[in-house]
């Protein structure tokens, strides 16, 4: 890091600190008790402050993470100040914790950003802090900053994890990936996907040396034709089968292995992924949640997949690939047809963005669900073009982790979007200066209606006098 970079950083991170701690301030001084699963999460971690490790709420379906840390937090800090009584793990001390874990991703964020572009020249030490602040200010997370959820602390362990998988520290990678999975189970995944970069960097070697064995220029790791993308997964299947190659990946990827294997027996000791209310999260194959994360993609990057010449590009596809897209189509209506679920929450709970976007859109009229397919397939080939600048191995790999994140979830909520956006949204290429101010003014405007509306636009429900307040 230059001179002038480092103290472009340093500015950047004060500045976004000392925005959140007044923000902080806001929502403490409006929202001084536990706030939705605030009334949850708030007591389960004043018990363990209180050493009642054995007392567990059976409303809370994620591990104890968050609590366990929070006190490891909490209690010194208490210790060394002299605090004591009611301050001592307070609604607002507990939600501090999330406020130093945003300072952490917005660092992790940054050390990503740089090591996945190092090798592209062209990108400025301004756009790279530029490209962290917008991403730490990345609305979905950013909100959950200022209450006492998992989400923060969820994503920056999956990200620290992830940031030592690319510098090759498989064994902390590993042990960081656990710390993620006792946040929220579905982390998992994440390990899967650090373990699956791994094996993706081997499998593009072993491919290039194919192709030039074989001196065959019409094939590239990165894209081509559909025979081509045949001839690969052929080749996938060969080189995963060998005894010897898998020998060498396990050896690459044991500490991925064994954590992914306690992560079964858990699952088989508990008789499922969730822990607590097991009734309200059942897992189905909900596949129309991918179309909602593209579209939920689209609306949050649209400077990057919403442009005239991605439409373009688009428009000539269909023109070129006609059958192609009509199979595409009907598939996408048949699994809409099949496979969309409603869950409860959703339309129960006026208190979610997401309850008004399936009244205000999927509720108008039955066949809405069915017009918006060529949308969700424009969304989902700029968002796979977007990409092609990986290999066609870490593609597959990704979309293999993002359909396991999302499709099993019956619940249409925008926070588990969070980290599938953040992984997809790290691993491609910068944009011009002009679009990089373009994304963080949209993401600032959202951030602001949003607190706006949490801290101001509050109702009540007839029967409660509770305030309630609007949220992601």
């Amino acid at each position: 890091m230059e001179r002038a970079e480092a103290y472009g950083f340093s500015g950047a991170l004060s500045g976004a600190f000392l925005l959140s701690c007044l923000l902080f301030a806001a929502v403490s001084r409006r929202q001084r008790g536990p706030y939705m699963d605030e009334v949850f999460h708030v007591p389960q971690a004043q018990a363990y402050c209180h050493g009642r490790f054995l007392q567990w709420d059976p409303m809370i379906t994620t591990l104890p993470g968050l609590y366990l840390l929070s006190v490891g937090v909490v209690k010194p800090a208490a210790w060394l100040l002299g605090w004591t009584g009611s301050v001592v793990c307070s609604v607002g001390m507990l939600r501090f914790i999330n406020l130093l874990f945003s300072a952490g991703n917005f660092y992790l964020l940054y050390l990503l950003l740089f090591k996945i572009h190092q090798k592209n020249k062209a990108v400025s030490g301004f756009q790279r802090i530029l490209s962290t602040l917008t991403l730490a200010m990345f609305p979905t997370l950013y909100f959950f900053t200022f209450l006492y959820y998992t989400d923060p602390g969820s994503v920056f362990f999956t990200l620290f994890s992830y940031l030592m998988c690319l510098y090759g520290n498989h064994k902390t990678s590993a042990l960081l990936g656990f710390c993620g999975f006792m946040f929220r189970q579905t982390n998992i995944v994440w390990t899967v996907f650090c373990a699956g970069n791994v094996v993706a960097e081997k499998l593009n070697e072993a491919w290039k040396i194919e192709l030039q064995k074989k001196k065959d220029e019409k094939i590239s790791s990165q894209k081509g034709s559909f025979s081509d993308l045949t001839r690969i997964l052929q080749f996938l299947v060969e080189y995963l089968i060998s005894p010897k190659n898998l020998v060498t990946l396990s050896a690459l990827t044991w500490p991925y292995i064994i954590l992914v294997s306690l992560f079964f027996v858990f699952v088989f000791i508990n008789g499922g992924i969730v822990v607590g209310d097991k009734s309200s999260h059942e897992a189905c194959l909900h596949f129309p949640q991918l179309f909602y994360f593209l579209s939920f993609t689209v609306f949050f990057s649209f400077p990057h997949l919403l442009t005239p010449t991605k439409i373009r590009k688009f428009l000539l596809s269909l023109q070129k690939h006609p059958v192609r897209y009509s199979l595409i189509t009907v598939i996408s209506l048949f699994l809409i047809w099949k496979f969309t679920y409603v869950h409860k929450y959703l339309l129960a709970d006026n208190r979610h963005y997401t309850f008004y976007v399936w009244r205000k859109v999927f509720q108008r009229h039955e066949l809405v669900k069915y017009l918006l397919v060529p949308f969700y397939i424009f969304a989902g080939w700029s968002f796979a073009d977007t990409l092609k600048s990986k290999s066609i191995f870490w593609i597959l790999m990704y979309f293999v982790c993002l359909l396991a994140v999302t499709v099993p979830q019956k619940l249409l909520e925008f926070r588990y979007f969070i980290l599938p956006f953040l992984i997809y949204r790290l691993n491609i290429p910068f944009l011009s200066l002009y679009r990089q101010l373009l994304e963080l003014a949209f993401y600032i405007l959202v951030n602001a209606v949003t607190f706006y509306l949490f801290l101001n636009r509050t109702f009540k429900w007839e029967n409660s006098d509770e305030v309630q307040r609007f949220m992601w």
